[in-house]
């Protein structure tokens, strides 16, 4: 069942412009501003997990925007897999020269 054998991972977790209230999950210094689909995704692919791309699902809080969402194999608790692509994407970021 796909449900169970997956954890759901949503752009928003990564948002630096978001508060934990509106829907990040991590802490700052793994977020990012406004990550976008292709960012988790490129994330995921680094650290060699099975995955499933949905593009046409929306974040419920944020009902108008489609960002979509990327459904990740569990292996470890969400808590560590979202630290570790936190650290990637932040990284990512850094190298691109986004960074303030």
């Amino acid at each position: 069942m796909k449900g169970r054998d997956y954890l759901v991972i949503w752009p928003v977790y990564f948002d630096l412009n978001r508060s934990r209230s509106e829907g990040r999950k991590v802490a700052k210094k793994y977020a990012i501003p406004n990550p976008s689909l292709r960012d988790l995704v490129e994330a995921i692919k680094k650290l060699g997990l099975e995955h499933i791309v949905e593009e046409n699902k929306y974040y419920p809080k944020f009902w108008w925007l489609y960002k979509g969402r990327v459904l990740v194999k569990k292996r470890e608790p969400k808590s560590k897999l979202l630290k570790k692509i936190g650290e990637i994407l932040r990284s990512s970021y850094e190298l691109s020269g986004k960074r303030k």
